[in-house]
């Protein structure tokens, strides 16, 4: 590569990926660069010093009304019970006593109000007590898919190998369904922590009964997730607390307004003219779109581990050597740029809140995922400095006033990209281009093959008269004479016929 090309490389040091508190796992944007342990560690902190900082104030003001309310009826209550009673021993006990009452009434109203403020099950008291009489089962399950049931049929096969164990297990996943499904006022990330709960309280659970076995753990909260996020994905995916419809649009729109993005620019380690490398690709666009016709977050991250392989193996054929982490991420940015995923940032969100920690936090699919999100990060601020653009050309691309031209001394592929000795705009119209070459040399091919089928057609019409006027002719030059002859018999009188055989001659031997 050129000195240029190299400059305005893409570079992501893998320290950026993991969490900023350094205990080794990979971060996410989402979660300020944390990873979920640590993130949720920070959330409850937080949270519960708002708390605390909400019951200090409530009881400050509580303070505050109280000191009022006695300063303003303290003189008269004292004035007053002086002239109703004789004795001033007995006089203030009765206002007294019920100024105490009635400031015990108003601290408790007070704090049971903050107390349904701050709970998060306080918003779904009401709907608790209506549902009282209805069927325990959640509306999702009345109206699930085909999908759905096999999956729970998928779950209840699976949970009879555990036998007792699974049994449990199934109770307290229906019980959780039914629990969730009268929560729909809860916001996003009340409804991610309650899931995150339920997760690690299963998880900890199997632990003690597989004896410290991760893998026979790690398999049964597959299942539990398969089973739960299925059940649930309709009202927990995009909720409308939330902004991730609008945040969707705008990447959406985002992604289109950098159509003329080249693979140059980004300096992408791919050679696209290479079939098997243009096979990948697509295999990988195909993938990271698939990926939102799941539902469960752990396949969801299969779609993106499976995109993010075949980049490597794109990057591996281009450059005849393992590919490096450095071409990844430029890769995966191009890929979601010639793909759009639906919905990318509420796949994202959805996967960062109701996917199994431990898979976010350590091996492949936790990598993969950060890196997609550091792509989707890179694509949201991308500017003319990214590129290595001045900010004139960079506002004439995204305006449409102008295209980019690919110089073939700047590119790793001189050929790619031209067409009819041009150069063109981006390797899409490249590919049109050639398309088109293909298209027009067929058609060529087709005209000479009709005129030839025609020519065959006239030769086939034409080839009895043609043999039948040689016969004739044939017939004249070399007309067919019949000649007589006779035939004498054996037995006939002539003797000179020469058509008969010599007589036998007897031969006598000596003895």
């Amino acid at each position: 590569m050129s000195q240029r090309t190299e400059r305005r490389g893409i570079h992501v040091d893998q320290s950026d990926l993991l969490c900023k508190k350094g205990c080794g796992y990979y971060g996410n944007a989402a979660w300020q660069g944390l990873c979920s342990k640590c993130w949720r560690e920070e959330y409850q902190r937080v949270r519960q010093k708002q708390i605390q900082d909400d019951w200090a104030l409530a009881e400050k003001l509580q303070r505050e009304e109280e000191a009022a309310y006695a300063s303003s009826h303290g003189v008269q209550t004292q004035s007053h019970a002086q002239s109703a009673a004789p004795h001033p021993g007995h006089a203030s006990l009765g206002p007294f006593s019920k100024f105490e009452e009635k400031k015990t009434n108003e601290k408790t109203r007070k704090v049971t109000t903050v107390k349904k403020f701050f709970s998060p099950s306080s918003r779904t008291a009401p709907k608790k007590e209506t549902q009282e009489g209805k069927t325990p089962s959640p509306s999702i399950s009345r109206h699930a898919s085909f999908d759905t049931d096999q999956v729970s049929k998928d779950f209840v096969d699976f949970l009879k190998n555990l036998q007792k164990p699974g049994r449990e297990i199934h109770k307290q996943c229906r019980a959780f369904i039914v629990n969730m499904s009268s929560k729909k006022d809860l916001s996003a990330d009340e409804l991610s922590e309650c899931v995150q709960d339920f997760y690690q309280s299963m998880a900890d659970r199997l632990m003690s009964h597989f004896k410290g076995s991760s893998d026979s753990v790690e398999q049964v909260m597959d299942q539990v997730e398969k089973y739960i996020m299925t059940r649930l994905y309709k009202s927990v995916f995009c909720p409308e607390t939330t902004d991730d419809e609008k945040k969707d649009l705008a990447t959406q729109n985002r992604i289109r307004a950098l159509h003329w993005v080249t693979i140059q620019m980004l300096c992408v380690s791919m050679d696209e003219e290479i079939p098997e490398v243009s096979e990948n690709v697509v295999k990988a666009i195909t993938d990271i779109i698939e990926m939102d016709s799941k539902k469960v977050p752990r396949d969801k991250l299969g779609c993106i581990t499976r995109c993010s392989k075949h980049i490597f193996s794109a990057i591996r054929i281009t450059k005849n050597e393992p590919a490096s982490a450095d071409d990844f991420l430029p890769a995966l940015i191009y890929i979601v740029l010639k793909a759009n995923p639906p919905r990318l940032q509420s796949n994202i969100q959805y996967i960062t809140r109701f996917c199994n920690p431990s898979r976010l936090m350590t091996g492949e699919d936790g990598y993969y995922f950060t890196n997609l999100c550091c792509a989707a990060a890179f694509i949201e601020k991308l500017d003319a400095q990214s590129l290595n653009l001045s900010p004139e050309e960079f506002e004439r691309y995204m305006s449409g006033q102008a295209s980019p031209r690919l110089n073939s001394s700047e590119g790793d592929w001189p050929d790619a990209g031209l067409a009819h000795g041009v150069p063109a705009a981006n390797p899409v119209l490249a590919q049109v281009n050639r398309n088109l070459e293909l298209l027009s040399s067929l058609s060529s091919k087709q005209e000479r093959l009709m005129e030839a089928a025609q020519s065959l057609q006239a030769d086939l019409l034409s080839w009895p008269e043609t043999v039948k006027r040689e016969v004739n002719d044939i017939l004249e030059k070399y007309p067919l004479e019949i000649l007589s002859c006779t035939v004498s018999a054996i037995d006939a009188n002539n003797m000179d016929n020469d058509n008969l055989p010599p007589p036998l001659t007897p031969q006598v031997f000596a003895g």
